[in-house]
C-alpha cells in the first residue's frame, strides 16, 4: 500500500530552520488539539460504560494497538514510537474513564 507521500501528498518543504520549527509547532498544536477531543469523547464514552470491566475492554485496546502499529508502518513511522505514545495515552484515559464512572456513581 501507498503511503500519502508515496501518492505524491505534497509536504510543505522549508526553506530555514525557522520555518521548520514554526511547522512543528503548528503541529504540535494540532496533535494536543486532538488529543483534546479524543478526551472528550472518552468521557462521553464513560456514561454508556456501566463498569471498570467495561472502561479496560482490552480487546477494544488491542484492536487501537493494532490499527495505529498498521498505520504508523504505512507512514514509515517508528511502530514502536507510536505503540507508546497510545498507551500512555490511553492508560491515562482509561484513569479519567473510571473516575467519570465513579463520578457518576456508577459503582
Amino acid at each position: 500500500m501507498l503511503t500519502k507521500i508515496e501518492k505524491g501528498a505534497k509536504m510543505k518543504k522549508c526553506n530555514t530552520l525557522q520555518e521548520v520549527r514554526d511547522e512543528v509547532d503548528k503541529i504540535d498544536t494540532q496533535l494536543v488539539e486532538l488529543i483534546s477531543e479524543r478526551s472528550h469523547l472518552i468521557r462521553q464514552a464513560a456514561g454508556f460504560k456501566e463498569s471498570v470491566a467495561e472502561v479496560k475492554a482490552q480487546d477494544r485496546i488491542d484492536d487501537i494497538m493494532q490499527k495505529v502499529r498498521k498505520k504508523a508502518i504505512e507512514l514509515n513511522v517508528n511502530p514502536n514510537m507510536i505503540s507508546e505514545l497510545f498507551n500512555i495515552m490511553i492508560d491515562e484515559m482509561v484513569e479519567t474513564e473510571i473516575s467519570e464512572l465513579r463520578n457518576a456513581g456508577n459503582f
